[in-house]
């Protein structure tokens, strides 16, 4: 085992001297922010790598998500999943839309496409699913019950980068998708997200309200954010795209030895995908069940004592804090399957520079418990 801490990630860094001609160009023209050319030049590459037609970058995909219910002109009651980055359901409260929250499958652990149609009301003016893990959810049986409601669908897709359905990138289903670009995803910019857009209006709509709502010198025609990203971190963006298959052969190699390893565990489930056509593997998630010797709190403090530091994502529930807890929907009976998930889920180290003996030996100390 390594002497320095294995953490549950660790975010790919290219090597530095590829990066230093970009430096050298910002600081030859100046340009900062402000749509840069190393920030158009992202966003036509992205187009091409993922299969969208258009993609507005932001500073963060949480600026991304509260932007995307914005352009939706989204109000009301918005139904979506527990089983979250609380940053899901925040961007509803920024906007002053109630969350309703519906249980997932046990199965992929996406919201349950079969707990929506109860959920709705006539305040209810759409859906924000989340693709947990890079894994897709139900997307056309979503969409079903959205065209029979007269709904919106925005997709946290945070976890989807580079992920393909059965008909091509999962990015292109629902009104808008979001992607979170953070330190810790498969393709990270330092800090970044977008807005995967279906149409040349949608897109100038959302690059007026990231830039304060401006269109033109002195024209505001909406009260947008800051949400731009920097030349800074659109370079590093073209960096990283060129490592991109590289770092994605390695994540699935990764996991092909977990799931190896622990095949014959007794009481430890490999969580699967949900069918997707091409996957980015951004987690390892294991449920740790009743068969199991110890809890899946004692096997993560087992492994943290060894110098291996799982996280339980997600635990606790979006829905069981402070801010959420008081909602009708809230309550664990209305959440059965999303609450036992969140008492068993351990989402295991898994990175481009983790080396497959360090993925054995963490395998083995959970075999031994």
């Amino acid at each position: 085992m390594s002497d320095k801490p294995i953490y549950v990630t660790q975010p790919f860094l290219p090597p530095l001297e590829e990066f230093i001609p970009y430096l050298e160009k910002i600081w030859e023209n100046k340009i900062l922010t402000n749509g840069g050319p190393f920030h158009q030049e992202l966003e036509r590459t992205l187009c091409e790598y993922l299969g969208v037609k258009h993609i507005a970058l932001f500073t963060n995909a949480t600026i991304a998500l509260i932007t995307a219910l914005q352009a939706l002109r989204i109000t009301g009651e918005v139904i979506t999943t527990p089983f979250s980055f609380v940053a899901t359901s925040h961007s509803l409260l920024w906007n002053g839309i109630k969350p309703v929250f519906v249980d997932v499958d046990p199965n992929t652990l996406n919201i349950d496409p079969a707990k929506i149609e109860a959920a709705i009301t006539p305040q209810t003016t759409a859906i924000m699913p989340v693709h947990c893990y890079g894994h897709p959810c139900d997307i056309d049986e979503i969409q079903k019950i959205a065209d029979t409601y007269n709904l919106k669908v925005v997709y946290d897709a945070a976890h989807a980068f580079g992920v393909h359905c059965h008909c091509g990138s999962v990015l292109n289903h629902g009104d808008l998708s979001i992607l979170s670009f953070h330190a810790t995803k498969v393709f990270n910019t330092f800090e970044g997200g977008a807005i995967i857009c279906p149409d040349e209006k949608t897109k100038l709509r959302i690059d007026q309200l990231k830039n304060f709502g401006h269109a033109g010198e002195i024209s505001v025609v909406a009260p947008g954010i800051n949400g731009k990203m920097s030349e800074l971190n659109a370079a590093f963006g073209l960096v990283q795209l060129k490592h991109i298959d590289d770092i994605l052969e390695k994540r699935k190699a990764i996991d092909a030895r977990y799931r190896e390893n622990l095949k014959a565990v007794s009481g430890i489930h490999c969580l699967d995908g949900s069918g997707e056509k091409v996957a980015n593997f951004a987690y390892f998630p294991i449920l740790v069940k009743s068969e199991f010797p110890i809890e899946r709190d004692q096997l993560n403090e087992a492994l943290k004592e060894r110098g291996i530091f799982p996280r339980r994502y997600f635990y606790p529930l979006i829905s069981e804090f402070s801010m959420y807890r008081s909602l009708p929907s809230s309550s664990p009976g209305n959440l059965p399957c999303a609450t036992q998930a969140t008492k068993q889920v351990l989402c295991l180290p898994i990175y481009p520079d983790l080396d497959l003996k360090t993925v054995d030996e963490i395998c083995a100390i959970i075999s031994s418990q």
